[in-house]
Formats: C-alpha cells, sequence, structure tokens
C-alpha cells in the first residue's frame, strides 16, 4: 500500500513532467508555422548562408552588362537597343552556348533603325532566350513577334523574394499565367545549353536524369547559391568596354551569357543573404540561378519529420535531465542542450541542407525553462516536507514530554517508596505498588506505541491493523477506563443502547479516539452534569458513534479550527485544564485513516457533539 501510494506520486509528478516537455515541443513547431517563426527562420538562413559559404568555382556563366558607361555611349535609356544589338553582334563570333536577355521588349521603340538592328543581332544568336513578365492581370507581358519569333524559348524572369524583408532567397524555376506556364530564364538557359529537357512528375523536377530539388510542386522553387565575396565580383563585361576593346569578346567563348541592366536606378536590384544592404542587380540574380544549376549546388529544406522528431528529443532529453539530474550539473546539462539546438543547423547545413532554426531553439529553451521549474516546484515541495517533518517532530516531542509525564512520575514515585521503605512495609503495600509500577508501564507503552502508529499513519509508513470488533465493545471498554476519572467530577457516563455493528481496523488505534473523545468531554464539562453516548446506522454500510457533553461549548470559528494540531480554544485555556491541543487531531487522522470522517456540533455553555462515522464490517 505504501509502495503503490509511493508510486502513483512519482508517476503523477513525472507525468507533468511529460506533459510540459512535450507542450514545449509541440509549442515550438506550431510557432515555426506562423509568420514571425518564419521570419526568423530566414535571418537564421541568411546567417548560416555568409558563415558557410560554397567553395569557390570558375563561373561558366558571364554578364554582358548595360552599365552606367553603356547607356552613356549610347544616348542613355533610348539607346539601350542599340547598345544590346551592338554588343551581342559583337560577341557572336565567340559563339556563346547560350544568351538570355533579361530585358522586357514588350513595346516598340523610339528609334525604328535600332528596332530592325536588334531584330537582325537576334536573328545572328544561337540558343537565345528573350524574357517575359506576368503582369498583375494574369497575362504574359510578351516580347514584340519581331523579337519573339528569333527566341529559341520565352522564359519569365518573375523572381520570389521576402514581403517583410525584400531579400530574393528563392527562385520559382515556374511560373503560371493564363493557360500559360513558363520555366524560368536561368532555367531555360541551363536546359539549351545542354541540350536537356525538363521532365516532371507530380512531386520531382529532372532534366537529362538530373534530380533538381525542389520545395513546392507548382512553382518548383530553388535556393540560389550565390557567389560569395570571396570570389569578388560575378564575372561581367560592359558593352560600353565591349565597343572600345572587341577583343573581350573572347571571354564569352562557350560561356552563357546573361545580358541586362546593372544600373541600380533602373529599378531590378536585389537584395540577397551576403548582401548587409548592398543590392544586385537582376540579371546577375538570374546568372547566380543558373550557377547553382550548373554545378548541382541545392540546397534542400529538412524533412518537417526530422525537424519535429529532433524538437521532442531536445524536450524530452531536457525532461530527463532535469528529472534525474539537480544542482549545476543539470544547469551544464542544459547549456549543452540549447548548444545541441544551435549547431545542428549549422552542421547540416554544411551537408547542403537547410534546417530551421527556431522550433529546435524555441524546443529546448520552452522544455528547459518548464523542467527547470518544475524541478524547481519539486525541491520546494521537498524542503516544505522536510520543514514540516522537523516540525511534526519538535511537536511530537512536546507531546511525549507532556503526555507521558503522569505515568513516569506514578512509576518514579513508586518506585522511591519501595526502594526507601523496603523493610518497613507491609507486603500488601508492596504489592500495591508493584500493580501500579506495572499498570502505569503498561499504560506507558501503549501510550508511546499508540503515538508512533499514528505518526507512522500520517505519514503514509503505516498499514492499519485488520482486526475485526464490536463498536459495543470499544465504547464499553473505554467508559470504563474513562469513569473513575469522572466519578471525582460527579459527572454520569450514559451509554444508550448501540447498533450491533462490527467494525474492522486497528482495534486499539480506534479505542484511543473513543477513549480521547470522552476524556475531553468530561474534562470540559462541569460538575453534575451528563455525558451522552449513543450512536445509529445511517447507510448500508456506515454507523454513527456520538458523544455529547454539556460543558463549555465553542463557537463556529473555534469548530473550524479543533482538528489543528495544539490547537486550543480560549475556553478550554481559561478552563485551568491541562493539555496541548494534539488529541483532536490525533482523533481525526485514526478516523480518517479508517475511511471514517468526524463532525463536531457546539454551542457556547451548551456544551458539543462530536459523531464519528464508521464504516461497518462488510
Amino acid at each position: 500500500m505504501k509502495l503503490s501510494a509511493q508510486w502513483r506520486t512519482a508517476s503523477s509528478r513525472y507525468f507533468i513532467l511529460a506533459v510540459l516537455v512535450f507542450a514545449s515541443a509541440a509549442l515550438a513547431v506550431a510557432l515555426d508555422y506562423t509568420s514571425f517563426g518564419a521570419q526568423f527562420d530566414k535571418y537564421a538562413y541568411d546567417f548560416l548562408f555568409r558563415l558557410e559559404p560554397p567553395r569557390p568555382w570558375q563561373p561558366s556563366s558571364i554578364i554582358l552588362a548595360i552599365d552606367e558607361k553603356a547607356l552613356a555611349k549610347y544616348g542613355g535609356r533610348n539607346g539601350i537597343r542599340a547598345a544590346l544589338a551592338d554588343g551581342l553582334e559583337k560577341i557572336a563570333p565567340a559563339h556563346p552556348r547560350a544568351v538570355a536577355v533579361d530585358i522586357i521588349l514588350a513595346e516598340r521603340g523610339n528609334d525604328e533603325a535600332g528596332d530592325r538592328q536588334l531584330e537582325q543581332a537576334f536573328a545572328n544568336t544561337r540558343n537565345l532566350i528573350l524574357a517575359s513578365y506576368l503582369l498583375r492581370d494574369g497575362t504574359w507581358n510578351d516580347p514584340l513577334p519581331r523579337f519573339r519569333k528569333h527566341a529559341a524559348y520565352v522564359a519569365q524572369v518573375h523572381s520570389d523574394f521576402d514581403r517583410y524583408d525584400s531579400v530574393s532567397r528563392d527562385l520559382p524555376l515556374a511560373t503560371a499565367g493564363g493557360h500559360e506556364r513558363r520555366w524560368a530564364l536561368a532555367f531555360e538557359a541551363w536546359l539549351i545549353a545542354n541540350g536537356l529537357q525538363a521532365e516532371e512528375s507530380p512531386d520531382d523536377l529532372s532534366a537529362g536524369g538530373i534530380h533538381i530539388p525542389t520545395t513546392s510542386r507548382e512553382a518548383h522553387e530553388i535556393r540560389i547559391r550565390y557567389t560569395p565575396p570571396s570570389m569578388g565580383a560575378f564575372p561581367q563585361v560592359s558593352i560600353a568596354d565591349l565597343d572600345a576593346n572587341p577583343a573581350l569578346a573572347s571571354k564569352f567563348a562557350g560561356k552563357v551569357v546573361f545580358v541586362g541592366e546593372t544600373v541600380q536606378a533602373a529599378g531590378d536590384s536585389w537584395t540577397t543573404p551576403y548582401s548587409n544592404g548592398r543590392v544586385v542587380p537582376g540579371v546577375e540574380m538570374h546568372a547566380n540561378a543558373y550557377e547553382t544549376l550548373a554545378r548541382h549546388m541545392y540546397l534542400v529544406d529538412a524533412s518537417q519529420l526530422s525537424v519535429l522528431l529532433f524538437c521532442f528529443a531536445l524536450a524530452i532529453t531536457a525532461g530527463l535531465t532535469y528529472a534525474f539530474i539537480s544542482g549545476w550539473p543539470a544547469n551544464v546539462g542544459a547549456a549543452l542542450i540549447i548548444l545541441a539546438s544551435q549547431l545542428i543547423p549549422a552542421f547540416v547545413f554544411k551537408r547542403f541542407i537547410v534546417w530551421p532554426w527556431l522550433p529546435g531553439t524555441l524546443a529546448a529553451t520552452f522544455a528547459i525553462t518548464s523542467a527547470a521549474a518544475w524541478r524547481h516546484l519539486i525541491v520546494r515541495r521537498q524542503l516544505f516536507r522536510t520543514e514540516g517533518e522537523k516540525d511534526r517532530y519538535q511537536r511530537a516531542m512536546q507531546f511525549v514530554t507532556h503526555e507521558m509525564r503522569t505515568p513516569l512520575t506514578a512509576i518514579q514515585g513508586s518506585s522511591e517508596l519501595i526502594s526507601r521503605y523496603a523493610a518497613t512495609m507491609p507486603e500488601a503495600k508492596r504489592t500495591q505498588i508493584a500493580d501500579l509500577i506495572n499498570s502505569e508501564t503498561k499504560r506507558l507503552a501503549r501510550m508511546i506505541e499508540t503515538f508512533l502508529s499514528v505518526e507512522r499513519l500520517s505519514a503514509g509508513q503505516m498499514e492499519l491493523k485488520q482486526d475485526h470488533f464490536a463498536l459495543s465493545e470499544v465504547v464499553d471498554r473505554c467508559a470504563e477506563r474513562a469513569r473513575p476519572f469522572a466519578d471525582r467530577k460527579r459527572i454520569d457516563i450514559v451509554i444508550e443502547p448501540l447498533p450491533s455493528t462490527d467494525l474492522t481496523g486497528d482495534r486499539e488505534l480506534m479505542e484511543y479516539a473513543v477513549y480521547n473523545l470522552l476524556t475531553n468531554a468530561v474534562k470540559y464539562s462541569p460538575s453534575e452534569t451528563r455525558v451522552r453516548v449513543f450512536g445509529e446506522d445511517i447507510r448500508d454500510d456506515s454507523v454513527r458513534l456520538s458523544i455529547q457533553d454539556q460543558g463549555i461549548g465553542m463557537d463556529k470559528k473555534e469548530v473550524t479550527r479543533i482538528f489543528e494540531k495544539f490547537y486550543r480554544t480560549k475556553r478550554a485555556e481559561q478552563s485551568g485544564e491541562a493539555g496541548t491541543g494534539i488529541g483532536l487531531s490525533i482523533v481525526e487522522q485514526i478516523v480518517t485513516q479508517h475511511g471514517g470522517s468526524i463532525h463536531v456540533e457546539s454551542e457556547p455553555g451548551i456544551g458539543s457533539k462530536f459523531s464519528l462515522i464508521l464504516k461497518r464490517n462488510q
């Protein structure tokens, strides 16, 4: 019974801890699906992007730039088409693998001669890809037919950037508009340059047997691996410099060429995870996306299941740490759990896996906080229990010294009489004193045993005896012991017929409870009054035993406190009767441990009635 109670207590504690740590993990995962969580993950992604750049490589693409010098040379923005035509004509002899033009040519130009020159340059360009853009009404802003007819493909330049911080991290390889779905400029350039065809399935995208991991089914987004600052500026040649030095055309040999404006004022500029406030032109973003595809530098997202399991693993580890470790070792363990939540994203990023930073961090933090609070409350509870046990022990010692003083005094006085007058004392007197010593010794032993039994019961360290005894026998025995005390005060103890009921439990403890109530009734009643003992069956399984006196009584406020240890009413203190205030608390413990209850009705100056509701033997 004791082990079962302890097991239930421990189980409930650990169940609470389990609920806390699992709730911590679940809350952490749930917060990661909010815009708040997603943005924090992106900030962490940018940090790892800068912390773990890819190894330097030689780009297989190059930018033919319409920069400030080119615009100045060709007469500003009205001369863009002329500059584009001139640049394409000059790189044509170098035979680039593909040319992707990141300029929207959807409107007629102001210079017809320039448009004819551009049309002829397109006709002479092999593997030409022109750009289109999806308008807000869902239609495509396509190149003019005169230009489009010379293009191998028309691709979309719809980029993706985070609406909270305008950082371009991902690129959708496919964009649908109207009844047409188009590939991204960088993806088309990679396909054409390598002679590949895109192959789609409901969950996959590949080309020429090369799997392309993407983050969505429809848009097929990829994370762009921008060239790190350690590689310097992305390779590019200004059309103005090319016009001044035609030998620069050799740089375009065998390369995929991206043509576009690099002037920030053009409005086609993007922030990247490397930027730190610096923007890159859109054409450079597309060139970086091409390099990501060409070198297969894909960053893939960790599976949701692995993230979920990791969060729960962190939470469970935190719970186990504080469940079985305390003090500074537990805090060291918590620090290691926090460290693990930070290192795992960095560790897997080295292996091209993007692990969300927030859920693991929050799971570890929430679980550690919850488990530490749980440990703190458990320690405080144990401290309170220890202090309570210490207080109970001190009060118990007070009880022992007070309640046992009378029999000890009788034993001491009787033994002194025998030792002092042994030679002259009559045999009958010696026998009387010996009987008194024996009686008081037994009484003292019973008192000690009763007290210890009650203490062990209240602490859950003892099982009740399962004796079978009659209620009337207990009452008669207690009344017989209390009558000498009642006779001295000329108080009648009247026992009315009791139910013929057998009880199950510890007989000695039950006698202590009834005897205590009888002696209290006598002690706090005036002379020539009556103490009435009566009972009745109240249910099929219970009986009520009542002890009613005509004593000093109590008010309602006092009745609510009389079962507190060492509490005595004002009238009890003023009566002059000795007492410790512990007897009724012991009586309540005994009755409660037997599955019963105790009720009190009292009125000052009229008397009190104590009723015990006891379970009958079934």
